[in-house]
């Protein structure tokens, strides 16, 4: 009886042991800030970062989707994610900081464990003059974000549909 159990209790050890694989099961980046290393322009691409410790968000907009349209006229520009901006959500071997994407030489440490690309979604862009500066104030949502581990299963719990808050001048 003995070994009966001590054999159960080895096959039990043994087949509850993972494979080594991260597990993701939620991404919350909605109460962390919106950064960016170069200030954001309307008729570039911007590359905007939000960091949780050792994770990253990163958004990849496309030239023109911070449409500054005319003055007086609230604008809502959508970009479709992975054809025309990109969400890229990364885990690193320690915490990260606004260093590691803003210095001109990459940062050795910490170094990338897991990189997701999202495969779906949209991003929308709502903008409005700011009445008191001579700013465009730029709101980021995202919606139907679909990320997709490489053994093929969905992230769930995805709360990141409040990216933030980008300005941009009026030109002259």
């Amino acid at each position: 009886m003995r070994k009966f159990f001590f054999s159960a209790l080895v096959l039990v050890t043994f087949f509850s042991c993972g494979d080594g694989d991260l597990q993701i099961e939620t991404i919350d980046f909605d109460s962390i800030s919106i950064q960016y290393c170069d200030d954001p322009v309307a008729s570039s691409n911007n590359i905007l970062f939000k960091i949780n410790g050792d994770e990253a968000l990163i958004l990849n907009l496309q030239s023109g989707a911070l449409n500054n349209g005319v003055v007086g006229d609230t604008i809502t520009t959508e970009s479709a994610v992975s054809s025309q901006s990109t969400i890229t959500y990364r885990i690193f071997s320690d915490d990260v900081s606004s260093d590691y994407f803003c210095d001109d030489i990459p940062l050795a440490t910490p170094t990338v464990v897991d990189e997701i690309e999202a495969e779906d979604g949209s991003v929308f862009i709502e903008t409005i003059i700011d009445a008191d500066t001579t700013n465009y104030v730029h709101t980021i949502t995202l919606s139907g974000i679909s990320f997709v581990t490489t053994s093929g299963e969905r992230i769930t719990n995805l709360t990141i549909d409040e990216f933030g808050e980008v300005t941009t001048t009026i030109p002259n």
